[in-house]
């Protein structure tokens, strides 16, 4: 009988850990968008559909390989304005999704990089002072993990993946954008 007690306290010892090792949301898409674009008076939302080309080109300059050929960028917009872009990515890290948000410059370079959901247990996220690594990059950077973006120890997948939806998100500006008026 006094294995029974001990046996319930590992048993709630082990259901707490593995509660919080759960991912977790952090902001909605809507929250997202108006931490990406506070000064908007206006987010308005466009879907892509990829022709063979331009995936050939965005995989060229992303130097990975695209899931889908549907791509939604929001505009935040202020006075007839562009203030910037903003792209959604979603992926599995390990065998989990991630969701970030990348904010993009009128210009084309990384304003901000926000996590939205990360499902993986929260050991393996990287920390926030590493996400800034992003800021202000360009597609002109070489965006390489263990280069010039730093690894993470412990979190490798994770970087990765977040490396390869900068490097997407650049790319679909190149080439969806970077010519418009």
């Amino acid at each position: 009988m006094s294995s029974r007690p001990a046996a319930v306290v590992v048993w709630l010892l082990a259901a707490f850990a593995a509660a919080n090792a759960q991912g977790k949301v952090f902001f909605s898409q809507s929250e997202a968008l108006a931490l990406a674009f506070p000064d908007a008076e206006q987010v308005a939302s466009k879907t892509f559909v990829l022709d063979e080309d331009q995936v050939a080109r965005i995989e060229s300059l992303a130097k990975c390989e695209l899931d889908s050929r549907l791509v939604k960028i929001y505009t935040g917009m202020r006075a007839g304005e562009v203030l910037g872009y903003a792209l959604i990515d979603i992926h599995n890290v390990r065998t989990l999704p991630e969701a970030f948000m990348v904010v993009l410059s009128p210009t084309g370079e990384v304003r901000s990089l926000r996590v939205l959901a990360f499902h993986e247990p929260l050991e393996y996220k990287p920390t926030d002072r590493w996400y800034r690594q992003f800021d202000n990059r360009s597609i002109e950077a070489p965006l390489r993990l263990g280069g010039d973006i730093h690894g993470v120890v412990g979190a490798t997948l994770s970087a990765r993946a977040t490396t390869r939806g900068v490097r997407r998100a650049l790319a679909f500006y190149e080439v969806l954008l970077s010519g418009e008026d």
